[in-house]
């Protein structure tokens, strides 16, 4: 652990550090908050926006009353975390379900250093371990240690069921950050609810073995969610391009899903350095929280 930890240090020092730099060190969050909360009314004054009239403390009669509203100070950031099977693919230790654990150990440690309440929720088909959030460096370290000791009960993967279940957790608006390598289907109604609720973050996981097999011929291919064997020709040319249209146009409408519900999405392969890529995501997120 003492390992683990100490290299997710020193990755959440180079995003910190790469933010400050380019933001000119207005490191606000790189975390966007969820906006603002509701702190009282006041009478109605000339210019006020209509918009923020409190009708029912107005219709008691004792004037024209409108809600302020003051900056949330203590933002919670969730990590929902896919650790069934499928994300047991790539080079030992650089595994789908490695990077995954990197990387919300990462921003785990980042969000904690800002004072940010921090949780986390692991699913196959079902709830794998839950950590309730809460504030500190103590309870960022307990969260990556949940990550890296904590074995699935189940190989399967139902990610709708991951994100219901974070529904009927998670109550108030945070940021949420949903990492799976999104090989599923009929999750799209449940994503579009999570996301409408609170500022989701979607981070796509891949490895290049999904869509370049070696040239082997007729090789038997284990599934580990199924548990079963299947033959499969990977010299077909046939083959090999369905396997790169399949992950292609999955690809493709998780992303164009994502823009249409104002998602932030990053696909991270399991090869690459993913820490240029967390810091250009947060920074785009750091200036779409000013313009708000």
């Amino acid at each position: 652990m003492e390992h683990i930890i100490s290299k997710l240090r020193k990755y959440e020092i180079q995003i910190r550090k790469a933010i400050n730099s380019r933001m000119q060190g207005d490191f606000h969050s790189i975390f966007k908050g969820s906006g603002m909360e509701f702190d009282g009314v006041r009478e109605y004054q000339y210019g006020d926006d209509t918009r923020t009239i409190d009708w029912n403390v107005s219709a008691k009669g004792h004037g024209t009353f409108v809600k302020t509203f003051k900056e949330e100070k203590e933002q919670t950031v969730f990590f929902l975390l896919d650790v069934s099977a499928s994300q047991e693919i790539g080079t030992p230790g650089a595994q789908k379900v490695d990077i995954g654990k990197e990387i919300a150990g990462v921003l785990t440690l980042a969000a904690v250093k800002q004072q940010n309440r921090v949780g986390l929720l692991t699913f196959s088909d079902q709830k794998e371990k839950y950590v309730k959030s809460g504030k500190g460096v103590k309870h960022g370290y307990a969260i990556i240690h949940e990550l890296y000791s904590h074995t699935p009960k189940s190989t399967k993967t139902d990610i709708s069921e991951g994100i219901k279940r974070a529904l009927e957790i998670i109550h108030k608006k945070s940021v949420i950050i949903l990492i799976s390598d999104f090989i599923d289907e009929g999750y799209e109604q449940n994503l579009r609810l999570i996301a409408k609720r609170h500022d989701l973050v979607v981070i796509h996981l891949k490895d290049d073995r999904e869509t370049e097999l070696p040239n082997l011929g007729i090789v038997p291919i284990y599934d580990k969610e199924s548990r079963k064997t299947v033959w499969v020709n990977t010299s077909s040319k046939d083959f090999r391009k369905k396997l790169e249209k399949t992950y292609s146009v999955n690809k493709g409408e998780l992303e164009k899903f994502c823009r249409k519900h104002q998602i932030n999405y990053l696909e991270i392969n399991t090869k690459d350095n993913y820490v240029p890529q967390l810091i250009k995501l947060f920074m785009i997120r750091n200036k779409s929280m000013k313009r708000d």
